[in-house]
């Protein structure tokens, strides 16, 4: 397992987060009742959220997006020892995220490299055009219910989040929870921030960190150390949909024992493009986002 995969590990827990935005209503109440007279009907929040989604799944497949990388190697005291860059073409498949390396370094890929890239692109194409929407392409999966089961909804509240108005929700995972697979075992060691922008029903902001190591194979394999963490920031497209506009992470973790690695990575997406036969007759989609903090 290496660096990449260990980010695309953290890119999945950002869409274990997602599930928070579908709570049932006796999450909200039960964390604090004094809250609960202040904020939508959560019962009717889960069933707008719900058709949210199903509209998103039909049309982002008309777009794509690049996603450009900068990830700086740190050490010990957070001094940056190395800076390289990565760029991606992102595109929805089935209602899947699939991503085309299409740069390194501010340099184009080598015939080779394309040719490699592109095979495995096809590779991940026809395994997420077989595989449902919501349904995980790799790895096991999660449902709300058995969410809720690991992670406490704590605080339910109205926030002004850089001008949106949003229904905020802070989370934290039992240590002590039973688990199976990764998936439920890094649910309990995280502990964050959703906010959820109360006019379109969709997460605006996710905040998220893991508060206790967490081995991958027993430790053997890989272990992302306490203290790692994610941000990942969404906006609305063409007032058409909302896609994601950039993250953070902040990985310490280490792999098959002797290799160490820090990194802090920052994600931004732009040239949000729709690109079906008959969508609108306009080159690059435009996006509204929320300051940064």
């Amino acid at each position: 397992m290496g660096e990449m995969r260990l980010r695309l590990i953290l890119l999945r827990f950002v869409l274990l987060l997602l599930c928070i935005s579908l709570l049932p209503p006796c999450a909200a109440r039960a964390a604090d009742q004094t809250s609960a007279v202040t904020i939508p009907d959560v019962g009717a929040l889960l069933r707008e959220v719900e058709t949210h989604q199903r509209r998103i799944d039909r049309v982002r497949e008309d777009y794509t997006f690049q996603e450009i990388a900068r990830i700086e190697d740190v050490d010990g005291n957070g001094k940056v020892k190395k800076v390289s860059t990565e760029e991606h073409e992102v595109f929805f498949v089935n209602g899947h995220p699939i991503r085309r390396q299409i740069m390194k370094d501010g340099k184009e890929l080598s015939a080779g490299e394309q040719k490699k890239e592109q095979d495995r692109v096809n590779k991940a194409v026809e395994k997420a055009s077989k595989t449902a929407p919501g349904d995980p392409v790799n790895g096991d999966a999660i449902s709300v219910h058995r969410l809720l089961e690991i992670i406490a909804i704590k605080n339910p509240r109205r926030v002004v989040y850089k001008g949106l108005a949003t229904i905020t929700f802070d989370f934290v995972g039992d240590p002590h929870a039973k688990t199976h697979g990764m998936t439920e075992d890094i649910s309990k060691k995280l502990s964050g921030t959703v906010w959820i922008d109360e006019k379109d029903r969709e997460v605006a902001r996710m905040e998220a960190r893991i508060d206790e190591n967490f081995k991958i194979g027993g430790g053997l394999v890989a272990s992302v150390q306490k203290g790692s963490s994610f941000t990942f920031d969404q906006g609305l497209v063409n007032q058409e949909l909302w896609l994601p506009t950039g993250g953070d992470v902040r990985l310490s973790a280490r792999i098959l024992i002797l290799k160490g690695i820090r990194q802090n990575i920052h994600f931004q997406n732009e040239r949000y493009q729709k690109f079906h036969a008959d969508a609108q007759q306009q080159t690059w989609a435009t996006v509204v986002q929320p300051a940064k903090p």
